[in-house]
């Protein structure tokens, strides 16, 4: 449904929310467990499994956030229900670490790994998106640690939870293995637009079985 919004400048513009979803002023807190103590002296991302020369690739915080810095508007869609609109998203691309560190040409899918063992499965199609975005930053401001700081991965085509806070890193796979809330119930793939929201929606070709 197309909804009006207001600019600074007070003209309206229309956005469209997916089937569902309802706009959301400002930035709710969501997720499972205690949020993570930051120590910079041991936070590491990683980059293993099938890569293409066979190595496990590995960034300090230093490092990593020393890699080109972009930006990408978008909006985030919680299997809530609620979605946050037009937000700037800053941080490292996932293609610049794809570039970095590339998978071997047989891998698929992706597991983005997050502290605490959480996880979410990634088709290798939707963490290649010129949008997914590795962000540090929302709106030019620092995530903070309840939304993710360090680090926390946004894939703006695909309901929230399969953008992880807190993430230390990304293992390429062969075949498709479900995540955290994937094995616990919800949508292998996750599209919004679609209200992928359950494992009970899925269609043959959806994901492994449970």
């Amino acid at each position: 449904m197309s909804q009006p919004v207001e600019h600074e400048s007070g003209e309206a513009a229309r956005f469209e929310l997916p089937p569902g979803q309802r706009l959301q002023r400002g930035w709710p807190v969501t997720h499972y467990g205690p949020v993570p103590k930051f120590r910079a002296e041991r936070w590491e991302f990683r980059v293993f499994g099938l890569t293409a020369d066979g190595e496990k690739h590995c960034w300090n915080h230093e490092e990593f956030t020393a890699l080109p810095y972009a930006t990408v508007v978008a909006d985030l869609h919680c299997v809530t229900k609620f979605s946050m609109i037009g937000a700037e998203w800053g941080g490292i691309p996932a293609r610049t670490i794809l570039e970095i560190a590339p998978p071997a040409p047989s891998a698929t899918h992706v597991m983005v790994w997050a502290e605490y063992g959480y996880s979410a499965n990634l088709r290798l199609a939707d963490f290649t998106s010129e949008r997914t975005i590795f962000a540090t930053h929302r709106d030019g401001e620092l995530l903070t640690a309840e939304h993710g700081f360090p680090l926390r991965l946004v894939v703006p085509h695909l309901y929230a939870w399969k953008g992880p806070k807190w993430v230390r890193g990304v293992e390429y796979m062969t075949a498709d293995r479900r995540g955290f809330w994937e094995e616990r119930g919800y949508h292998n793939i996750g599209d919004p637009w679609k209200q992928q929201r359950y494992s009970y929606q899925e269609e043959p070709g959806d994901g492994p079985e449970l």
